[in-house]
């Protein structure tokens, strides 16, 4: 018998919290919803039905599930006290802003089997789900090299709200390129595994009023061979653009997510197709995030959301890239 789910906490109220508030409210219409946010904040919580200013009273609503959607530099502290008192948690991307400590929490939540993860939703991406599918089915034979790559203007993100104050500006909220950009890692990671060692360069290239990276550049290695994969990840492309390349000894895939094409070129026709893969609503991707999270807190499995030790993965691959970055060298990446 699936758990009821008739408390749900959210953990802030910025922009991407709002959006879960929304979507619990339409999913669970019956459930209680509750909020955490700091004192003094002038966020409305709408479709709430409690509001909390401090976590002891936030955790004494004792919901059956929680959604962290506050900066980087507050998940770990916020989603430790959420595990000690056995409550599944789904944090929002990045998992962290530093690996310190992430072991330790991940270690508690496996042996007491509770639901923990990291909320990337490009993997709910239905034209990120397609390739995954093609790989899987050896659709273009062995891969031998990818490219991906996201850029758009940092003051467009959010019109109307100051870019120097928003979470991906700051390093004091763990912002910066190579986290508040990390999709592409996760979904290169879900495709392609686990990779051996990177280099990285990268900083602040452009003129941003920001204390963080603007640009990096990632180049992969999974072993002595084949493949080898670079990520862009940049705030200053004034053209949105999300888009990859995946080259296999058989063929060749080519996915545009702004537009939607995704080009499949198979060297036994020699010719390409073309399919439009893209969500009909923006917001169904973080629909079926939580679906998919809800799915294991009812003592189900989520069948597409990483785990909170991939999401540690991505992190250990993102401080090895900083080190990179500072030493000017290829760094192996430690996943111990």
């Amino acid at each position: 018998m699936s758990k009821p789910l008739e408390r749900v906490l959210v953990v802030s109220l910025g922009s991407i919290g709002r959006r879960h508030l929304r979507n619990l409210r339409s999913l669970l219409p019956e459930a209680e919803l509750a909020v955490l946010r700091r004192p003094g904040s002038a966020a409305t919580a709408e479709g709430a039905n409690h509001v909390f200013q401090d976590l002891p009273s936030a955790l004494a609503f004792r919901p059956d599930a929680a959604i962290v959607a506050s900066p980087a530099t507050e998940h770990l502290a916020v989603t430790r006290a959420l595990v000690e008192q056995a409550i599944p948690v789904l944090v929002e991307k990045p998992f962290a802003d530093r690996l310190e400590g992430l072991a330790g929490l991940v270690a508690e939540a496996e042996a007491k089997g509770l639901p923990l993860f990291v909320a990337y939703n490009l993997r709910f991406h239905p034209m990120v789900q397609r390739v995954r599918a093609i790989l899987a089915d050896n659709g273009i034979g062995r891969v031998l090299s990818a490219r991906a790559e996201v850029g758009q203007y940092l003051p467009d993100w959010r019109p109307g709200q100051p870019y120097q104050q928003g979470v991906s500006a700051r390093r004091d909220l763990g912002g910066g390129a190579l986290l508040e950009l990390s999709h592409e890692i996760d979904y290169i990671y879900w495709l392609l595994g686990r990779p051996a060692r990177v280099f990285a360069a990268g900083g602040r290239l452009g003129e941003l009023e920001i204390d963080v990276e603007d640009t990096v550049s990632l180049t992969l290695r999974y072993g002595d061979v084949a493949p080898i994969v670079n990520i862009h990840l940049d705030f200053l492309q004034r053209a949105v653009t999300r888009q990859f390349r995946i080259v296999g000894a058989e063929g060749t895939i080519a996915g545009n997510m702004i537009t939607g094409e995704l080009d499949l070129y198979l060297a036994g026709a020699g010719s390409w197709t073309r399919e439009i893969l893209r969500p009909a609503d923006p917001n169904q991707l973080y629909l079926d995030e939580v679906s998919d999270f809800f799915s294991a807190v009812r003592g189900g499995r989520a069948a597409v959301l990483p785990a909170g030790r991939q999401g540690m993965d991505v992190i250990c691959l993102v401080e090895a890239a900083r080190q990179s970055m500072a030493e000017r060298r290829e760094v192996e990446i430690d996943y111990d």
